[in-house]
């Protein structure tokens, strides 16, 4: 990833860099918020102090030279629901949406993280953003938003690229027999993507789940940040490092500039 100093400081993947993509994913560091929420919270709904919260919003966007009225974000619920951002839905919550494209120029998408796995995709005409927890990538969010744009767009999967943003990483991300039992079965001969723990637990990979399904709808390019939330709390929010009390750090991608 490409680190801009900002400020705030923020990250760009180099495969949208290197087609004038405009993006970032930001840290949690360069805000106004306090306690468990420092610094740099974008969550309207964690119990944050909402005059930080919007003071938050307007230093990201002026970091990447936005307007708040061209800025869409969704209510992410851990689900697949993909919603096309129109022109009109600038400065909206357009209601729940894990996955967000458009086709508009200039307008930007926003979501908001704290372990969950970002996913930047872009392709000719069009950008999307999706939010994989681990219900969300068992119903392929990621792919669902791939296969959306392309219809949208006109163009092939082949022609998108994805790009994985830091979220909790397989070092980290136990889970219990139920979950084991699904993943299991939503990617049956797939055993690499859980590693055996004790008392029925596993580690889940969710970088190389979203990555797998955006493979087998025909993304070809997939760039991974590789980098696990959990273990880098010092730059990001972590919910699971954090006890569950924490801010969210943002990922925006703005369509054509």
């Amino acid at each position: 990833m490409i680190h801009h100093e900002g400020p705030p400081p923020f990250d760009c993947f180099e495969a949208l860099a290197a087609r004038g993509v405009p993006h970032a994913v930001f840290t949690r560091l360069g805000g106004h918020s306090q306690g468990p929420f420092a610094s740099l919270n974008v969550g309207h709904t964690v119990g944050d102090d909402p005059a930080c919260v919007e003071a938050n919003h307007a230093a990201i966007y002026a970091a990447l030279g936005l307007g708040a009225d061209r800025v869409v974000s969704g209510r992410q619920v851990h689900g697949c629901r993909v919603v096309r951002a129109r022109a009109e839905d600038g400065g909206r919550v357009v209601g729940v949406a894990d996955a967000l494209f458009t086709t508009e120029k200039g307008l930007a998408l926003l979501q908001r993280y704290a372990d969950c796995v970002p996913i930047l995709l872009a392709g000719p005409g069009v950008v999307g953003i999706a939010h994989a927890g681990w219900r969300g990538t068992l119903a392929r969010v990621a792919a669902k938003a791939a296969l959306a744009m392309a219809e949208a767009a006109h163009c092939r999967t082949d022609q998108i690229i994805a790009c994985i943003g830091p979220s909790i990483g397989p070092c980290c991300f136990e889970i219990g027999p139920e979950v084991v039992s699904a993943v299991r079965q939503a990617f049956p001969q797939m055993d690499h993507l859980l590693r055996a723990g004790a008392d029925g637990k596993a580690h889940f990979d969710l970088w190389e789940a979203n990555a797998a399904q955006l493979r087998a709808v025909g993304v070809g390019e997939i760039e991974p940040a590789a980098i696990c939330t959990r273990c880098r709390r010092d730059l990001y929010f972590s919910h699971r490092g954090d006890g569950g009390r924490t801010g969210r750090f943002a990922a925006l991608i703005v369509a054509g500039g």
